[in-house]
């Protein structure tokens, strides 16, 4: 058609971005609207031919139909966009969750190896002095047998705190809502509330330890920065997710705490399972928590019915 000028635009969070041009942009062009299945997806720039001030019928069929096709061929190289960027979102994901996991398998290797393991061995070699001093020099055996009962102690610690960083054993014995009503009445500072499913369904074991690690972190917060009276902390769930809800009455959050380690932490919890956690003041003084958990292949189960508080 001898244009001097024609590009075309890709519509993207609301604006049109140039896609591709040839010639040299001119004064006033004429905008067709490139669409697909009754959605603007773009738009077709062209510039005038000198000394017209349009174009002609014919040009206009060719032109429409031109629009057609190119509404056609944006929808799909949006569709491969938006495929290409979620793909690139899943390998960060699984990145993450490669390296956390290498991490942990490190950090307990080292714990096992650098700590638990010298510690039994040294046990290992008291215990075999002791005996070999029991009939010649029991005084000396029975110093060495009450030393070795007090590192066998701090061993057994050792081994409960190792445990307690794989999966807090409160929520085995206890149950999500049941454990945390349990760490609630260890903070005497301020009135925390439980408000739970009279029995959760049962839950991933990720997100249980999420919703657990969260609530905990927040309460925390309430019973360490906040100076507040009254907590109320609140599991709810669909079919979907589990929601935790932690409110307070305290002095609210300010903005020079918005990216705290604490709140950064419940955040990366969160979305490690494709949930989200937001902390924002309550406009009648305090803060106010909300996190939301995916159940996974839970999520099939019928809710629980019923409330209890504590």
């Amino acid at each position: 058609m001898r244009l001097p000028y024609v590009a075309i635009e890709l519509k993207r969070d609301g604006s049109f971005e140039t896609e591709a041009a040839t010639g040299g942009p001119v004064e006033d062009p004429i905008h067709l609207p490139l669409d697909y299945g009754g959605e603007t997806v773009g738009r077709l720039v062209l510039g005038r031919r000198a000394g017209e001030e349009g174009f002609a019928p014919a040009d206009k069929r060719l032109l429409d139909d031109l629009a057609r096709q190119i509404g056609v061929a944006i929808h799909a190289a949006l569709l491969t966009d938006e495929a290409l960027r979620l793909s690139a979102d899943l390998q960060r994901y699984r990145e993450r969750l490669v390296t956390a996991r290498e991490e942990e398998r490190r950090r307990l290797r080292r714990d096992l190896h650098d700590g638990l393991g010298p510690q039994l061995a040294n046990l290992t070699m008291k215990a075999e002095a002791a005996r070999d001093l029991l009939s010649g020099n029991p005084d000396r055996a029975e110093v060495l047998l009450t030393g070795l009962i007090g590192e066998a102690q701090d061993a057994v610690a050792d081994v409960r705190r190792l445990v307690y960083e794989l999966r807090p054993p409160a929520l085995d014995a206890l149950g999500l809502a049941g454990a945390l009503r349990a760490y609630a009445t260890h903070h005497a500072d301020a009135r925390i509330e439980v408000e739970a499913p009279e029995e959760l369904p049962h839950l991933p074991a990720a997100v249980e330890v999420a919703a657990y690690r969260i609530a905990l972190e927040a309460i925390n917060n309430v019973v360490l920065h906040a100076s507040a009276r009254d907590c109320e902390v609140r599991l709810s769930l669909d079919g979907e997710a589990l929601y935790l809800e932690v409110t307070d009455d305290g002095r609210g959050i300010g903005m020079e705490r918005g990216t705290g380690v604490g709140l950064s932490s419940m955040r990366e919890r969160a979305e490690e399972l494709g949930g989200t956690c937001e902390v924002a003041a309550v406009p009648s003084g305090g803060t106010r928590l909300r996190a939301r958990l995916p159940r996974g292949e839970s999520g099939a189960e019928v809710p629980a019915r019923g409330l209890s508080k504590t």
